[in-house]
């Protein structure tokens, strides 16, 4: 019987330890941590989207970085085969807004509980509080792994499977790129991803808690647009975070580190200027003898408003009468172009996920066998692969690891 080694045991650990036992295979699974999936626990704020239900075409759009390394593990383990396993499993699903798939429990804790379930009725071997030290690699064949306590583990294959280095409470250490790269592997350079970010104006403080909806946010370099997206933000202490912040992030985030970038707030997106100059004008025309601090209340949240009355620069106890057509337009131009600047990106310990990593021109796409070293596999978020907020991250999780245990179990 062949012996897989699998270091990791999140999502794509997991799935990739479930597989190759499932294909035949005796497997140890080595997990540093004191229990498995310590990572799938928080994700979705302790729900767990553990995939998107949108067609394939969707879920390779949704791919930040090398989609198309993705084309045989996303077919040969789709998003719908994810849905079908689980439920098989016993985990009832359901689908909510932007195709997003949770446990019908919304708790994150029932998908591991179903993993670890299908561990123990594959005869997974478990190690917790196992840390791998590194590879037992002999005239480029993966031999065994070096455990920390000095205990050397022989095997036929190793699926690293480690995680990034997002969420490091999780245990995610980075080990997967030290391994990678002592086996002569490049590592992309590793950037934080879906993370808030920082902005310039202290105004932001003000804001601190407030989210909108519906807003069309766009950023630039100079005036170059490298994002455009609809839906929710929210301002922090910092800066700014929120759905559309956080995939904007994994877009702009290497940009970011080498200069500032303008970030726009189009805070009435379902209206044109012309419509919105309409929309202040009847609010003008009903609060006509009212001073402009008063009349224009029903425009905004009511924290946001001192922070638009003030970079306006109308004063508000001015009568709206005396407002003049210079000022008023200015003040819709401001109301469809609030504008800030991005300082920066919050770190590694905020991050969902971690872009770059091992680089996939050394990675065998159909396998996900190193191409450098026979009998060694890398799975998930170790990879130099990242995706938008939405399920999608763990799709790739799951789709690398099935096809990692599944190579792992027939390789030579």
């Amino acid at each position: 019987m062949k012996k897989v080694i699998v270091i990791g045991g999140g999502a794509a650990g997991m799935m990739a330890a479930i597989t190759a036992a499932k294909n035949g295979c005796q497997v140890d699974l080595f997990e540093q941590n004191e229990k498995l999936g310590k990572k799938i626990f928080i994700t979705g704020k302790g729900r767990c989207n553990l995939t998107n239900a949108c067609d394939i075409e969707n879920l390779f759009r949704a791919v930040l970085r090398n989609p198309k390394f993705l084309y045989s593990s996303f077919y040969g383990f789709t998003n719908e085969q994810t849905m079908e396993f689980f439920e098989e499993a016993g985990l009832e699903l359901k689908t909510e807004r932007g195709e997003r798939v949770f446990p019908n429990s919304d708790h994150s804790s029932d998908v591991i509980r179903v993993l670890k379930q299908e561990l123990q009725k594959n005869n997974v071997d478990v190690y917790l509080y196992t840390k791998a030290d590194s590879m037992v690699i002999a005239d480029g064949k993966f031999c065994g792994v070096k455990k920390a306590d000095g205990e050397i583990v022989r095997a036929d294959a190793c699926i690293v499977a480690t995680g990034g280095y997002s969420y490091q409470s999780t245990g995610s250490t980075g080990d997967g790129y030290r391994f990678a790269k002592e086996a002569g592997h490049k590592v992309q350079e590793l950037v934080p991803a879906l993370v808030p970010m920082t902005a310039k104006e202290e105004w932001v403080k003000e804001l601190q808690g407030l989210s909108l909806r519906n807003v069309e946010v766009r950023i630039f370099q100079k005036k170059k647009k490298l994002y455009e997206g609809f839906g929710e933000m929210l301002f922090t202490h910092y800066g700014v975070s929120g759905p559309l912040v956080l995939t904007a992030s994994s877009l702009v985030g290497r940009k970011l580190k080498q200069e500032e970038l303008r970030f726009v707030i189009d805070l009435k997106p379902a209206l044109s200027k012309e419509q919105l100059d309409q929309r202040v004008l009847r609010e003008f025309e009903e609060n006509h003898n009212k001073q402009f601090g008063n009349a224009v209340e029903k425009l905004f949240p009511s924290k946001l408003r001192p922070v638009m009355l003030e970079l306006c620069g109308i004063d508000p106890r001015k009568r709206v009468h005396e407002i003049t057509r210079e000022e008023r337009q200015h003040f819709v131009e401001l109301i469809k172009n609030l504008e800030l600047t991005l300082t920066g990106l919050r770190g590694f310990s905020e991050a969902i996920i971690t872009s770059g990593g091992v680089n996939v021109k050394e990675i065998d796409p159909g396998t996900m066998e190193s191409k450098l070293v026979k009998g060694l596999y890398f799975a998930g978020e170790v990879l130099d692969l990242d995706a938008q907020t939405g399920g999608f991250n763990l799709q790739i999780a799951w789709s690398t690891g099935y096809t990692a245990g599944l190579a792992a179990a027939y390789g030579e």
